[in-house]
């Protein structure tokens, strides 16, 4: 009895020793999960420290995008990662670090071009582009989950490769993501200790391509916004170099009245006017429309101002004012850029006025008719060419003087096609006939009652579709 209790003893000894044991082995497992799980928080709050810093110090995307698979390769061990961007259906790879193995098999004719291999493999990856849900790249890219291949060699999805250095013994690919979108994927191939990837170093890659996603969206957006400040300060600028080319005030000549309204569909225009003295009896004026818009159309609309003022001071001949700059500005000129203008100078003395038109829309005059006492409108045809757009020899044979009485009761009106061309929601144009009949109409009002009459008209025949183009109306008044 004595022996069976002393056996019961022993034995009781073993099995709390075994849950002992069992208990104690799985503290110690728990121990190393909270000790692997504490060093991947770790390796995380640094790479995202690191994606922070490389925002604020305004690295490129491509720079981003290679400290993502620097970091990659030693939070896991790896020894080489790729990451391959999405562009719409299509995958390229954009950065690499060590041999990464192509994902198709190499060719075979380029290699001896390169100094190295790994720059030949760097090549190949840069140059290669395959479509979403090719191979295991474009797999973890459709699916949106990430791939954890143990043991490569036997895995048929792996691609094969004649050179040993490119075997893949291990390999974990996952996506680079934001919300719902798919910014590209992170691939990792073989441990440096010559082991195998296991479920630590996959969790731990998908973490790293989480925060990559936000860090590769936060550079996005700041380039945008950056962009977009820069854009707006450009618009300012434009805006301000604009406002001082237009003129602040109207040259006083006796039984002449002028007035003009101008509004920009945007905050920068490229419509153009000017009204200066060229002496006690005589103005100048001038209506232009510069293609393009931003800095580069003000900074040609103050080129144009500068010229024509000059000019005009010392050419009687508005045709020749005009071949002036137009020698002048073709040479300014970007080749996708021109200017369509009319330049008139009014003679008080002699009542008439004298233009010349460089393609711009037809100027209107509405004078009385001193057959009938009705009250005519008329569109002044001239010939002419935008300014900028071909060399002096084709610019001045097309290009003549315009001589017509301007008497009293007369009344000139200048505007750029965003006037004519504005459309209703049935897709009809304002047009030069409604223009005429709106400028007889309103012929007996002051100048400015005129302009700003003409403007509510169009504003309200367009109605809905509201403005579309810059809109801009001069009109000229002998009293």
């Amino acid at each position: 009895m004595l022996l069976w209790f002393g056996m019961g003893m022993a034995a009781g000894a073993v099995i709390g020793w075994f849950f002992w044991w069992t208990a104690r082995r799985e503290v110690i497992r728990l121990d190393e999960q909270r000790q692997m799980l504490a060093q991947e928080k770790l390796i995380v709050f640094d790479f995202v420290h690191n994606m922070v810093e490389a925002i604020g110090e305004g690295v490129t995307r491509q720079e981003l995008f290679e400290r993502v698979v620097h970091a990659a390769i030693l939070s896991t061990g790896g020894l080489s990662a790729c990451i391959f961007e999405r562009r719409g259906k299509q995958l390229r790879g954009v950065a690499v670090e060590g041999l990464f193995p192509p994902h198709r098999p190499l060719p075979e004719s380029s290699q001896a071009k390169v100094t190295t291999r790994a720059k030949f493999i760097e090549q190949v990856l840069k140059s290669e582009v395959f479509e979403v849900g090719e191979g295991l790249v474009g797999q973890a890219a459709q699916s949106g989950q990430g791939i954890l291949i143990e043991n490569a060699l036997e895995d048929p999805r792996v691609i094969r490769h004649e050179d040993p250095a490119l075997d893949v013994r291990s390999v974990i690919v996952v996506p680079i993501h934001f919300r719902d979108r798919n910014i590209g994927v992170l691939a990792i191939v073989n441990p440096s200790d010559g082991g195998a990837f296991g479920e630590t170093d996959f969790s731990l890659s998908e973490s790293l391509a989480e925060q990559a996603g936000l860090a590769i969206h936060n550079l996005d957006l700041m380039s945008s916004q950056i962009e977009k400040n820069k854009l707006d300060t450009d618009l300012s600028l434009a805006k301000e170099i604009q406002s001082m080319l237009l003129p602040s005030r109207v040259p006083k000549v006796p039984n002449l009245q002028l007035a003009t309204v101008y509004r920009p569909a945007q905050k920068v225009g490229g419509d153009l006017y000017d009204i200066f003295s060229l002496g006690e009896k005589r103005v100048g004026v001038a209506i232009a429309d510069v293609s393009g818009k931003g800095i580069p159309a003000s900074l040609i609309m103050a080129i144009c101002q500068s010229n024509l003022r000059h000019f005009a001071r010392n050419h009687a001949s508005p045709s020749e004012v005009l071949r002036m700059m137009n020698a002048v500005m073709v040479e300014e000129m970007r080749p996708d850029m021109f200017i369509t203008m009319i330049f008139a100078v009014i003679d008080m003395e002699r009542e008439e006025l004298v233009l010349a038109r460089g393609g711009h829309e037809l100027p209107i005059l509405v004078h009385p008719d001193e057959g009938n006492g009705q009250v005519r409108s008329e569109l002044l045809r001239s010939e002419g060419m935008a300014l900028g757009m071909v060399p002096g020899d084709i610019f001045d044979k097309a290009l003549r003087d315009c001589t017509i009485p301007f008497r009293e009761g007369d009344v000139l009106a200048l505007y750029t096609d965003g006037v004519t061309e504005a459309a209703n929601v049935d897709g009809v144009e304002f047009s030069n006939g409604r223009l005429a009949d709106a400028v007889r109409s309103l012929r007996g009002c002051p100048a400015e009652e005129l302009v700003e009459g003409i403007m509510d008209r169009v504003s309200r025949f367009a109605g809905s579709v509201g403005q579309t183009d810059d809109f801009t109306v001069m009109a000229i008044k002998h009293l």
